[in-house]
């Protein structure tokens, strides 16, 4: 009978063989696994150990193979989306608790913009952290958005604020260049980068970014998004968002870029330092070209269109914001704070600038000094213009600003020369003086100091109106004494000069320092019939939504010479450009005046004068105070002063000056010093502090009450015409009546 082993198998018995036999077999028998018996020892095992590897191999090809390998794939990666979708919740949500509560966010306002425009209402420039003022997008040219997204998101009004596709293929491209040549952001993460995140690059600040930039699509449309973000991206040369930039580097208004200026500006986000056309003008074009392609990729242009803005010339950028508007555009952001305090809120400020006589101001400078700054090494300028109120109508600081942004016209303070003299003259015809008064010019000490004459000559008995037109220092010397230099001081001051001066005998030569803008404006009370004209660049601050918060009272000016004064000063000073130091600065068919001033060595040279319309003073020198050579003020300064006034004047109908029309001039009692003999008693004393002291009566604010004769009192003094107008007869009591019509 057959017996069973341990396995349960049935096992044969053998006959005919020896126990080891029986043996083997049991062994065998017993070594079963899963159903498959394991093969023997030996020979006869071999062979079956060779048959079961064939039918192993069959059965792991018929459940392995390619397909197999899909399915482990597949599951390894199903595995592998779970657990990372899992982590990736877990960061998200780890990241998330760390923001504030999402009920709080909101969006930053943006950096208040100073909007400065001139006196017609075109735009000089713009001020603040941005540089410009925000556009909306129908405001703004349709290229700007459409290069934009060209080459920055274009499935930017497709996804939901996150672009998996984009992502993807920035991936795809990265590895296959070896270096990061694409971003996966789209504009919607850049926005929430820049408004809300640091730009350190970190896992956290990724995820922070993806939070804000679903919030923000949630929050705004796409076209307010995309608005946001071209009004606050970064564009290089400290310009931020499209205004800002568009006139930083082509001085026009982003309402107004053509094809391939909007190009360079989307071009520029990639690399907005490096790209600048102000750095590197060849890089900004060629990736403009790239711009270019993308925008015809997406058929937001045609060929014909790239190619007329392949045409186009390149653009070339300064390397700082250029023209001599924006040294106005420095002197009003220098004085808001003192009249608004901090700036928290976007200002629209209304200056007193006329951009056209600004530019025919800039013009006038730079073209004098290309002509003639080298050769007589004078290698800077500056020019102020006023009319009769104060208001500055053209101010230009320098030769270039974009080379140099100090504005010498009002933070330098140099020696006025003889310009100061007409002050000299003034305070001399408040005490008794007139334009036929004779002094002697002779040589004349003044305790250890012996002025010269510029040509060190001396023509004996000359009246004063002849030394003020030829400029003569003896005479200026002489009245300084008669006056007493304390007077003199006083009268300037109340004219319009500002800063401190010495009450010294050299007054007389204008050795004390002033600003060209306060020179100037105090010649503006012999053009305007001796009111005071304070100068100011700001008529108006206002809000952006029209709430006014400042405007100028400068409409009723104090009286601060005597109009007989005023007259008699002016006919002076007009042979200062028909007979004297001032013939270059003549304008034909107007009646001018003003008066020439050289500093010693040739350091300053200037020229202050006027119209019945405006008055305009000139410097040229050096920033390091060298000599030119043999530069003075009837030389360059004075060809300037004319060109300028030729070109502000040009089809304006002539007006004469205020009183040099029938009036008779007026001689004092003994006024002729015989010879050229003693000088005046005072003059040789060694001190030279001692001075006769000027009459009790006088102290130099009580003279503009005195009245000098005139041809017509009961006309009463003419106030200043308006630019291109003729002075009526009707009689005027202030500036404001007169600028009002009333």
């Amino acid at each position: 009978m057959a017996a069973r082993g341990k396995s349960g198998q049935r096992i044969e018995p053998s006959f005919g063989g020896n126990s080891d036999d029986d043996e083997l077999r049991v062994e065998a028998s017993d070594r079963v696994s899963g159903g498959a018996r394991r093969p023997a020892r030996g020979k006869s095992g071999a062979g079956k150990r060779k048959t079961g590897g064939k039918r192993g191999g069959r059965r792991g090809s018929s459940g392995g193979g390619f397909f197999g390998l899909v399915r482990r794939l597949a599951y390894w990666c199903i595995v592998l989306g779970i657990w990372g979708a899992i982590g990736a919740g877990g960061l998200v949500l780890y990241y998330g608790a760390r923001m504030p509560s999402a009920t709080s966010w909101s969006i930053p306002d943006r950096p208040p913009n100073v909007k400065i425009l001139s006196v017609s209402g075109d735009i000089i420039a713009n001020r603040g952290a941005t540089g410009g003022e925000a556009l909306s997008l129908e405001n703004m040219s349709p290229y700007i958005p459409q290069a934009v997204i060209a080459i920055e998101d274009r499935r930017f009004y497709s996804h939901f604020g996150v672009d998996p596709l984009g992502l993807a293929r920035a991936m795809l491209t990265n590895l296959m260049s070896g270096r990061m040549v694409q971003g996966g952001s789209t504009l919607t993460q850049q926005l929430a980068k820049n408004l809300f995140l640091s730009p350190e690059r970190t896992l956290e600040r990724k995820v922070q970014e993806v939070l804000l930039a679903f919030w923000l699509e949630q929050k705004y449309s796409k076209d307010q998004i995309l608005a946001m973000y071209l009004n606050r991206v970064f564009f290089g040369s400290n310009a931020y968002g499209v205004e800002a930039a568009s006139r930083r580097y082509f001085n026009k208004s982003a309402r107004d870029v053509n094809l391939g200026e909007a190009a360079v500006l989307a071009g520029l986000l990639k690399a907005p330092s490096r790209l600048s056309p102000a750095r590197d003008p060849e890089a900004a074009e060629e990736r403009a070209q790239v711009v270019l392609g993308a925008m015809r990729e997406e058929g937001f242009i045609t060929d014909a269109e790239i190619k007329t803005a392949m045409s186009q010339t390149p653009t070339k950028a300064k390397s700082f914001w250029s023209g001599a508007e924006h040294y106005v555009a420095d002197m009003v952001m220098d004085q808001l704070p003192g009249m608004i305090g901090e700036i928290n809120q976007d200002l629209v400020i209304d200056t007193t600038i006329d951009l056209t006589l600004e530019k025919k101001a800039e013009e006038a400078i730079s073209a004098t000094l290309d002509a003639d700054g080298g050769k007589l090494n004078a290698s800077q300028a500056a020019l102020v213009s006023i009319d009769g109120t104060g208001a500055i109508r053209a101010l230009v600081g320098g030769r270039d600003y974009a080379e140099s942004q100090f504005d010498r016209a009002s933070k330098a303070k140099r020696q006025p020369g003889s310009a100061f003299k007409p002050f000299v003259y003034a305070a001399a015809l408040e005490i008794g003086r007139t334009p036929m008064s004779v002094r002697n010019d002779a040589p004349v000490r003044i305790g250890n100091w012996t002025p010269e004459n510029y040509d060190q000559k001396y023509r004996g008995e000359v009246t004063l109106a002849y030394a003020l037109a030829n400029s003569l220092n003896t005479i200026a010397a002489e009245l300084v004494m008669e006056v007493g230099p304390q007077n003199v001081v006083k009268l300037a001051h109340r004219l319009g000069i500002d800063s401190e001066m010495q009450a010294n005998a050299s007054i007389a030569l204008g050795t004390s320092e002033v600003s060209l803008v306060e020179l100037t404006s105090s010649y503006a009370p012999f053009m305007n019939g001796g009111f005071k004209a304070t100068p100011h660049v700001i008529r108006r601050i206002s809000t952006a939504d029209g709430t006014v918060l400042y405007e100028n009272t400068y409409d009723n000016p104090p009286r601060v010479l005597d109009p007989a004064i005023v007259s008699e000063m002016n006919q002076m000073m007009v042979r200062v450009l028909t007979n004297g130091t001032g013939k270059k600065a003549r304008i034909e068919g107007w009646e001018a005046a003003g008066k020439t001033g050289t500093t010693q060595s040739f350091r300053d040279a200037l020229f202050v004068g006027y119209t019945s319309n405006l008055t305009t003073g000139v410097w040229f020198g050096n920033d390091d105070g060298k000599s030119m050579k043999k530069v003075t003020g009837g030389g360059l300064p004075a060809k300037a002063w004319h060109d300028f006034m030729t070109a502000a004047h040009e089809g304006l109908s002539p007006s004469p000056l205020f009183g040099t029309t029938g009036v008779q001039p007026v001689f004092d009692n003994g006024g002729a010093v015989a010879g050229p003999g003693p000088i005046p008693d005072g003059f040789a004393t060694a001190n030279p502090d001692a001075f006769p002291e000027p009459p009790a009566s006088v102290d130099g604010t009580a003279a503009i009450e005195q009245v000098r004769p005139v041809n017509d009192e009961s006309a009463g003094p003419i106030p200043p015409a308006g630019v291109g107008e003729t002075t009526g007869a009707t009689r005027r009591t202030t500036l404001f009546e007169l600028l009002t019509g009333g």
